[in-house]
């Protein structure tokens, strides 16, 4: 039930910190596997050598790009079964207060996170539709559903830079579940399934007191890591929410249950 045996899956963000790691979890579920992203050669994912795994380089913002894709899966005969728009991006001054964050970098993190993940369900959910089936995954974040505690961040560095959480990211997330619970009633009369992963605060380098200040918000008192999302990916991917659509479902450690 849970096999990703013969699935062909796309994957926006395929080299990123989290991507990179859902690359190889889901070629080792037995994935043909499609991964989408707009670095050359990336470090992260060149130990992937399963004959299974192909990657195209390009931003995801730009159309032609996705109709590039499209028609080159379609020359080679490969249908999509699963969508999974992980990519998301910062801006140079990504942790600038709100009051003085510039416009311009608001829009470009909103055409990245909210434009890119529309133009990739654009390119291949009504290539699902019409076959009847398929399963579009789009990431999101707790910042997207509640406020961030913004006392966490006092003191709060990440890879030697202080942090905060910006509009941007909540706002931009905020969206892509609006568009997931749209397409979800859409394409619902042909068997598409649209449904959403939040995840919690994952570590992937925070400094210590960001790291105690998160996990003391956290019933399960820790911060997550990348396998955390492993079920979760493999779950919605799978035949197994065969009548799961419109949902988000949140691995958060409990975090937003308060």
């Amino acid at each position: 039930m849970f096999s990703l045996k013969g699935k062909n899956i796309v994957l926006t963000g395929a080299a990123g910190i989290l991507g990179s790691e859902f690359s190889k979890i889901l070629l080792n579920h037995g994935a043909r596997l499609i991964g989408v992203d707009n670095r050359e050669n990336p470090e992260s994912i060149r130990d992937i050598k399963d004959k299974n795994f192909n990657y195209y380089c390009f931003d995801i913002t730009q159309k032609e790009e996705w109709i590039k894709l499209r028609d080159t899966l379609t020359k080679e005969n490969i249908s999509v079964d699963v969508l999974i728009n992980g990519a998301a991006t910062k801006s140079e001054n990504f942790f600038e207060s709100f009051e003085n964050f510039s416009l311009k970098e608001w829009e470009e993190v909103m055409e990245v996170n909210v434009t890119g993940t529309m133009l990739a369900c654009q390119t291949f959910g009504p290539l699902m539709a019409k076959k009847n089936s398929g399963s579009i995954i789009n990431f999101l974040s707790i910042y997207g559903i509640v406020g961030p505690d913004q006392r966490i961040y006092d003191g709060s560095y990440y890879l030697g830079k202080e942090i905060n959480t910006p509009a941007i990211y909540s706002t931009s997330k905020a969206a892509v579940f609006g568009l997931t619970k749209y397409l979800a009633t859409y394409w619902g009369k042909n068997n598409v399934r649209v449904n959403a992963i939040t995840p919690g605060g994952i570590y992937s380098g925070q400094n210590e007191v960001f790291q105690e200040k998160y996990s003391y918000r956290v019933p399960l008192n820790r911060m997550g890591k990348s396998e955390d999302l492993f079920g979760a990916l493999i779950f919605l991917a799978s035949d197994a929410s065969s009548y799961i659509t419109g949902q988000n479902l949140i691995v958060d450690g409990g975090l937003t249950v308060w």
